[in-house]
């Protein structure tokens, strides 16, 4: 993972930066920046912000800025207008839990790597149809989990996916066994209890954990 092209993006596939992507709910801008400097320092650089608060955009572009070491993106892209506001405001990737034609097109000219959510069959065949191979699986103990994911990498080998949603550091090194899975995403190192205590050291210990749960190289 500590290749020379580890924080850029651009150069590696977006599954393959660190293991774990933290899935961050940002609510008071302040906290942006430290809760980003404690994800880098704890070995989890990748950062997906969700666009599901007012403050999301700020946070990104406050990280962009102020953390150059972290790989910030925008999670909960849904719209056009999404797509671009988000990489205005320097995310440097984009997650959707789904995808349209219309919103795979704007993600696609954004010009930053991009992971579309999809959670059936024959929803990975029509991005692989449209050239994508690298896609969001999301909800994914609700949509069947590791025994679905199995089951996908044998007709399906070329799509490989990130994971995301109920998962936790018990079940994640499950996931990321598969051959076809690059990295999950989760929420279990951002603690609700220890955001609200602005615990950075708490959320550091926590990110280097997960950083561990991959395949060590």
């Amino acid at each position: 993972m500590a290749s020379s092209h580890a924080s850029h993006a651009s150069h590696a596939s977006l599954l393959d930066l660190a293991p774990v992507v933290p899935v961050v709910v940002i609510a008071d801008v302040s906290d942006a920046v430290p809760l980003a400097r404690a994800l880098v320092a704890g070995g989890l650089p990748a950062i997906e912000v969700t666009l599901r608060t007012r403050v999301a955009l700020d946070a990104v572009r406050a990280i962009a800025e102020e953390v150059p070491d972290a790989v910030v993106g925008a999670g909960t892209v849904l719209t056009p207008d999404q797509v671009h506001d988000s990489v205005a405001s320097g995310a440097r990737f984009l997650v959707s839990p789904g995808w349209t034609d219309v919103l795979l097109e704007a993600m696609r000219g954004s010009g930053v790597p991009f992971l579309p959510g999809v959670s059936t069959t024959s929803e990975v065949v029509a991005l692989l149809e449209r050239g994508v191979t690298e896609m969001k699986f999301f909800p994914a103990e609700a949509a069947g989990g590791t025994a679905y994911l199995k089951s996908l990498s044998g007709p399906l080998p070329q799509a490989r996916f990130c994971p995301t949603g109920g998962i936790g550091a018990a079940n994640a090194p499950e996931y990321l066994s598969l051959p076809n899975v690059g990295c999950v995403g989760g929420t279990w190192m951002l603690p609700a209890d220890a955001i609200a205590a602005r615990d950075w050291a708490r959320v550091e210990k926590l990110a280097r954990e997960a950083s561990r749960l991959g395949p060590q190289v």
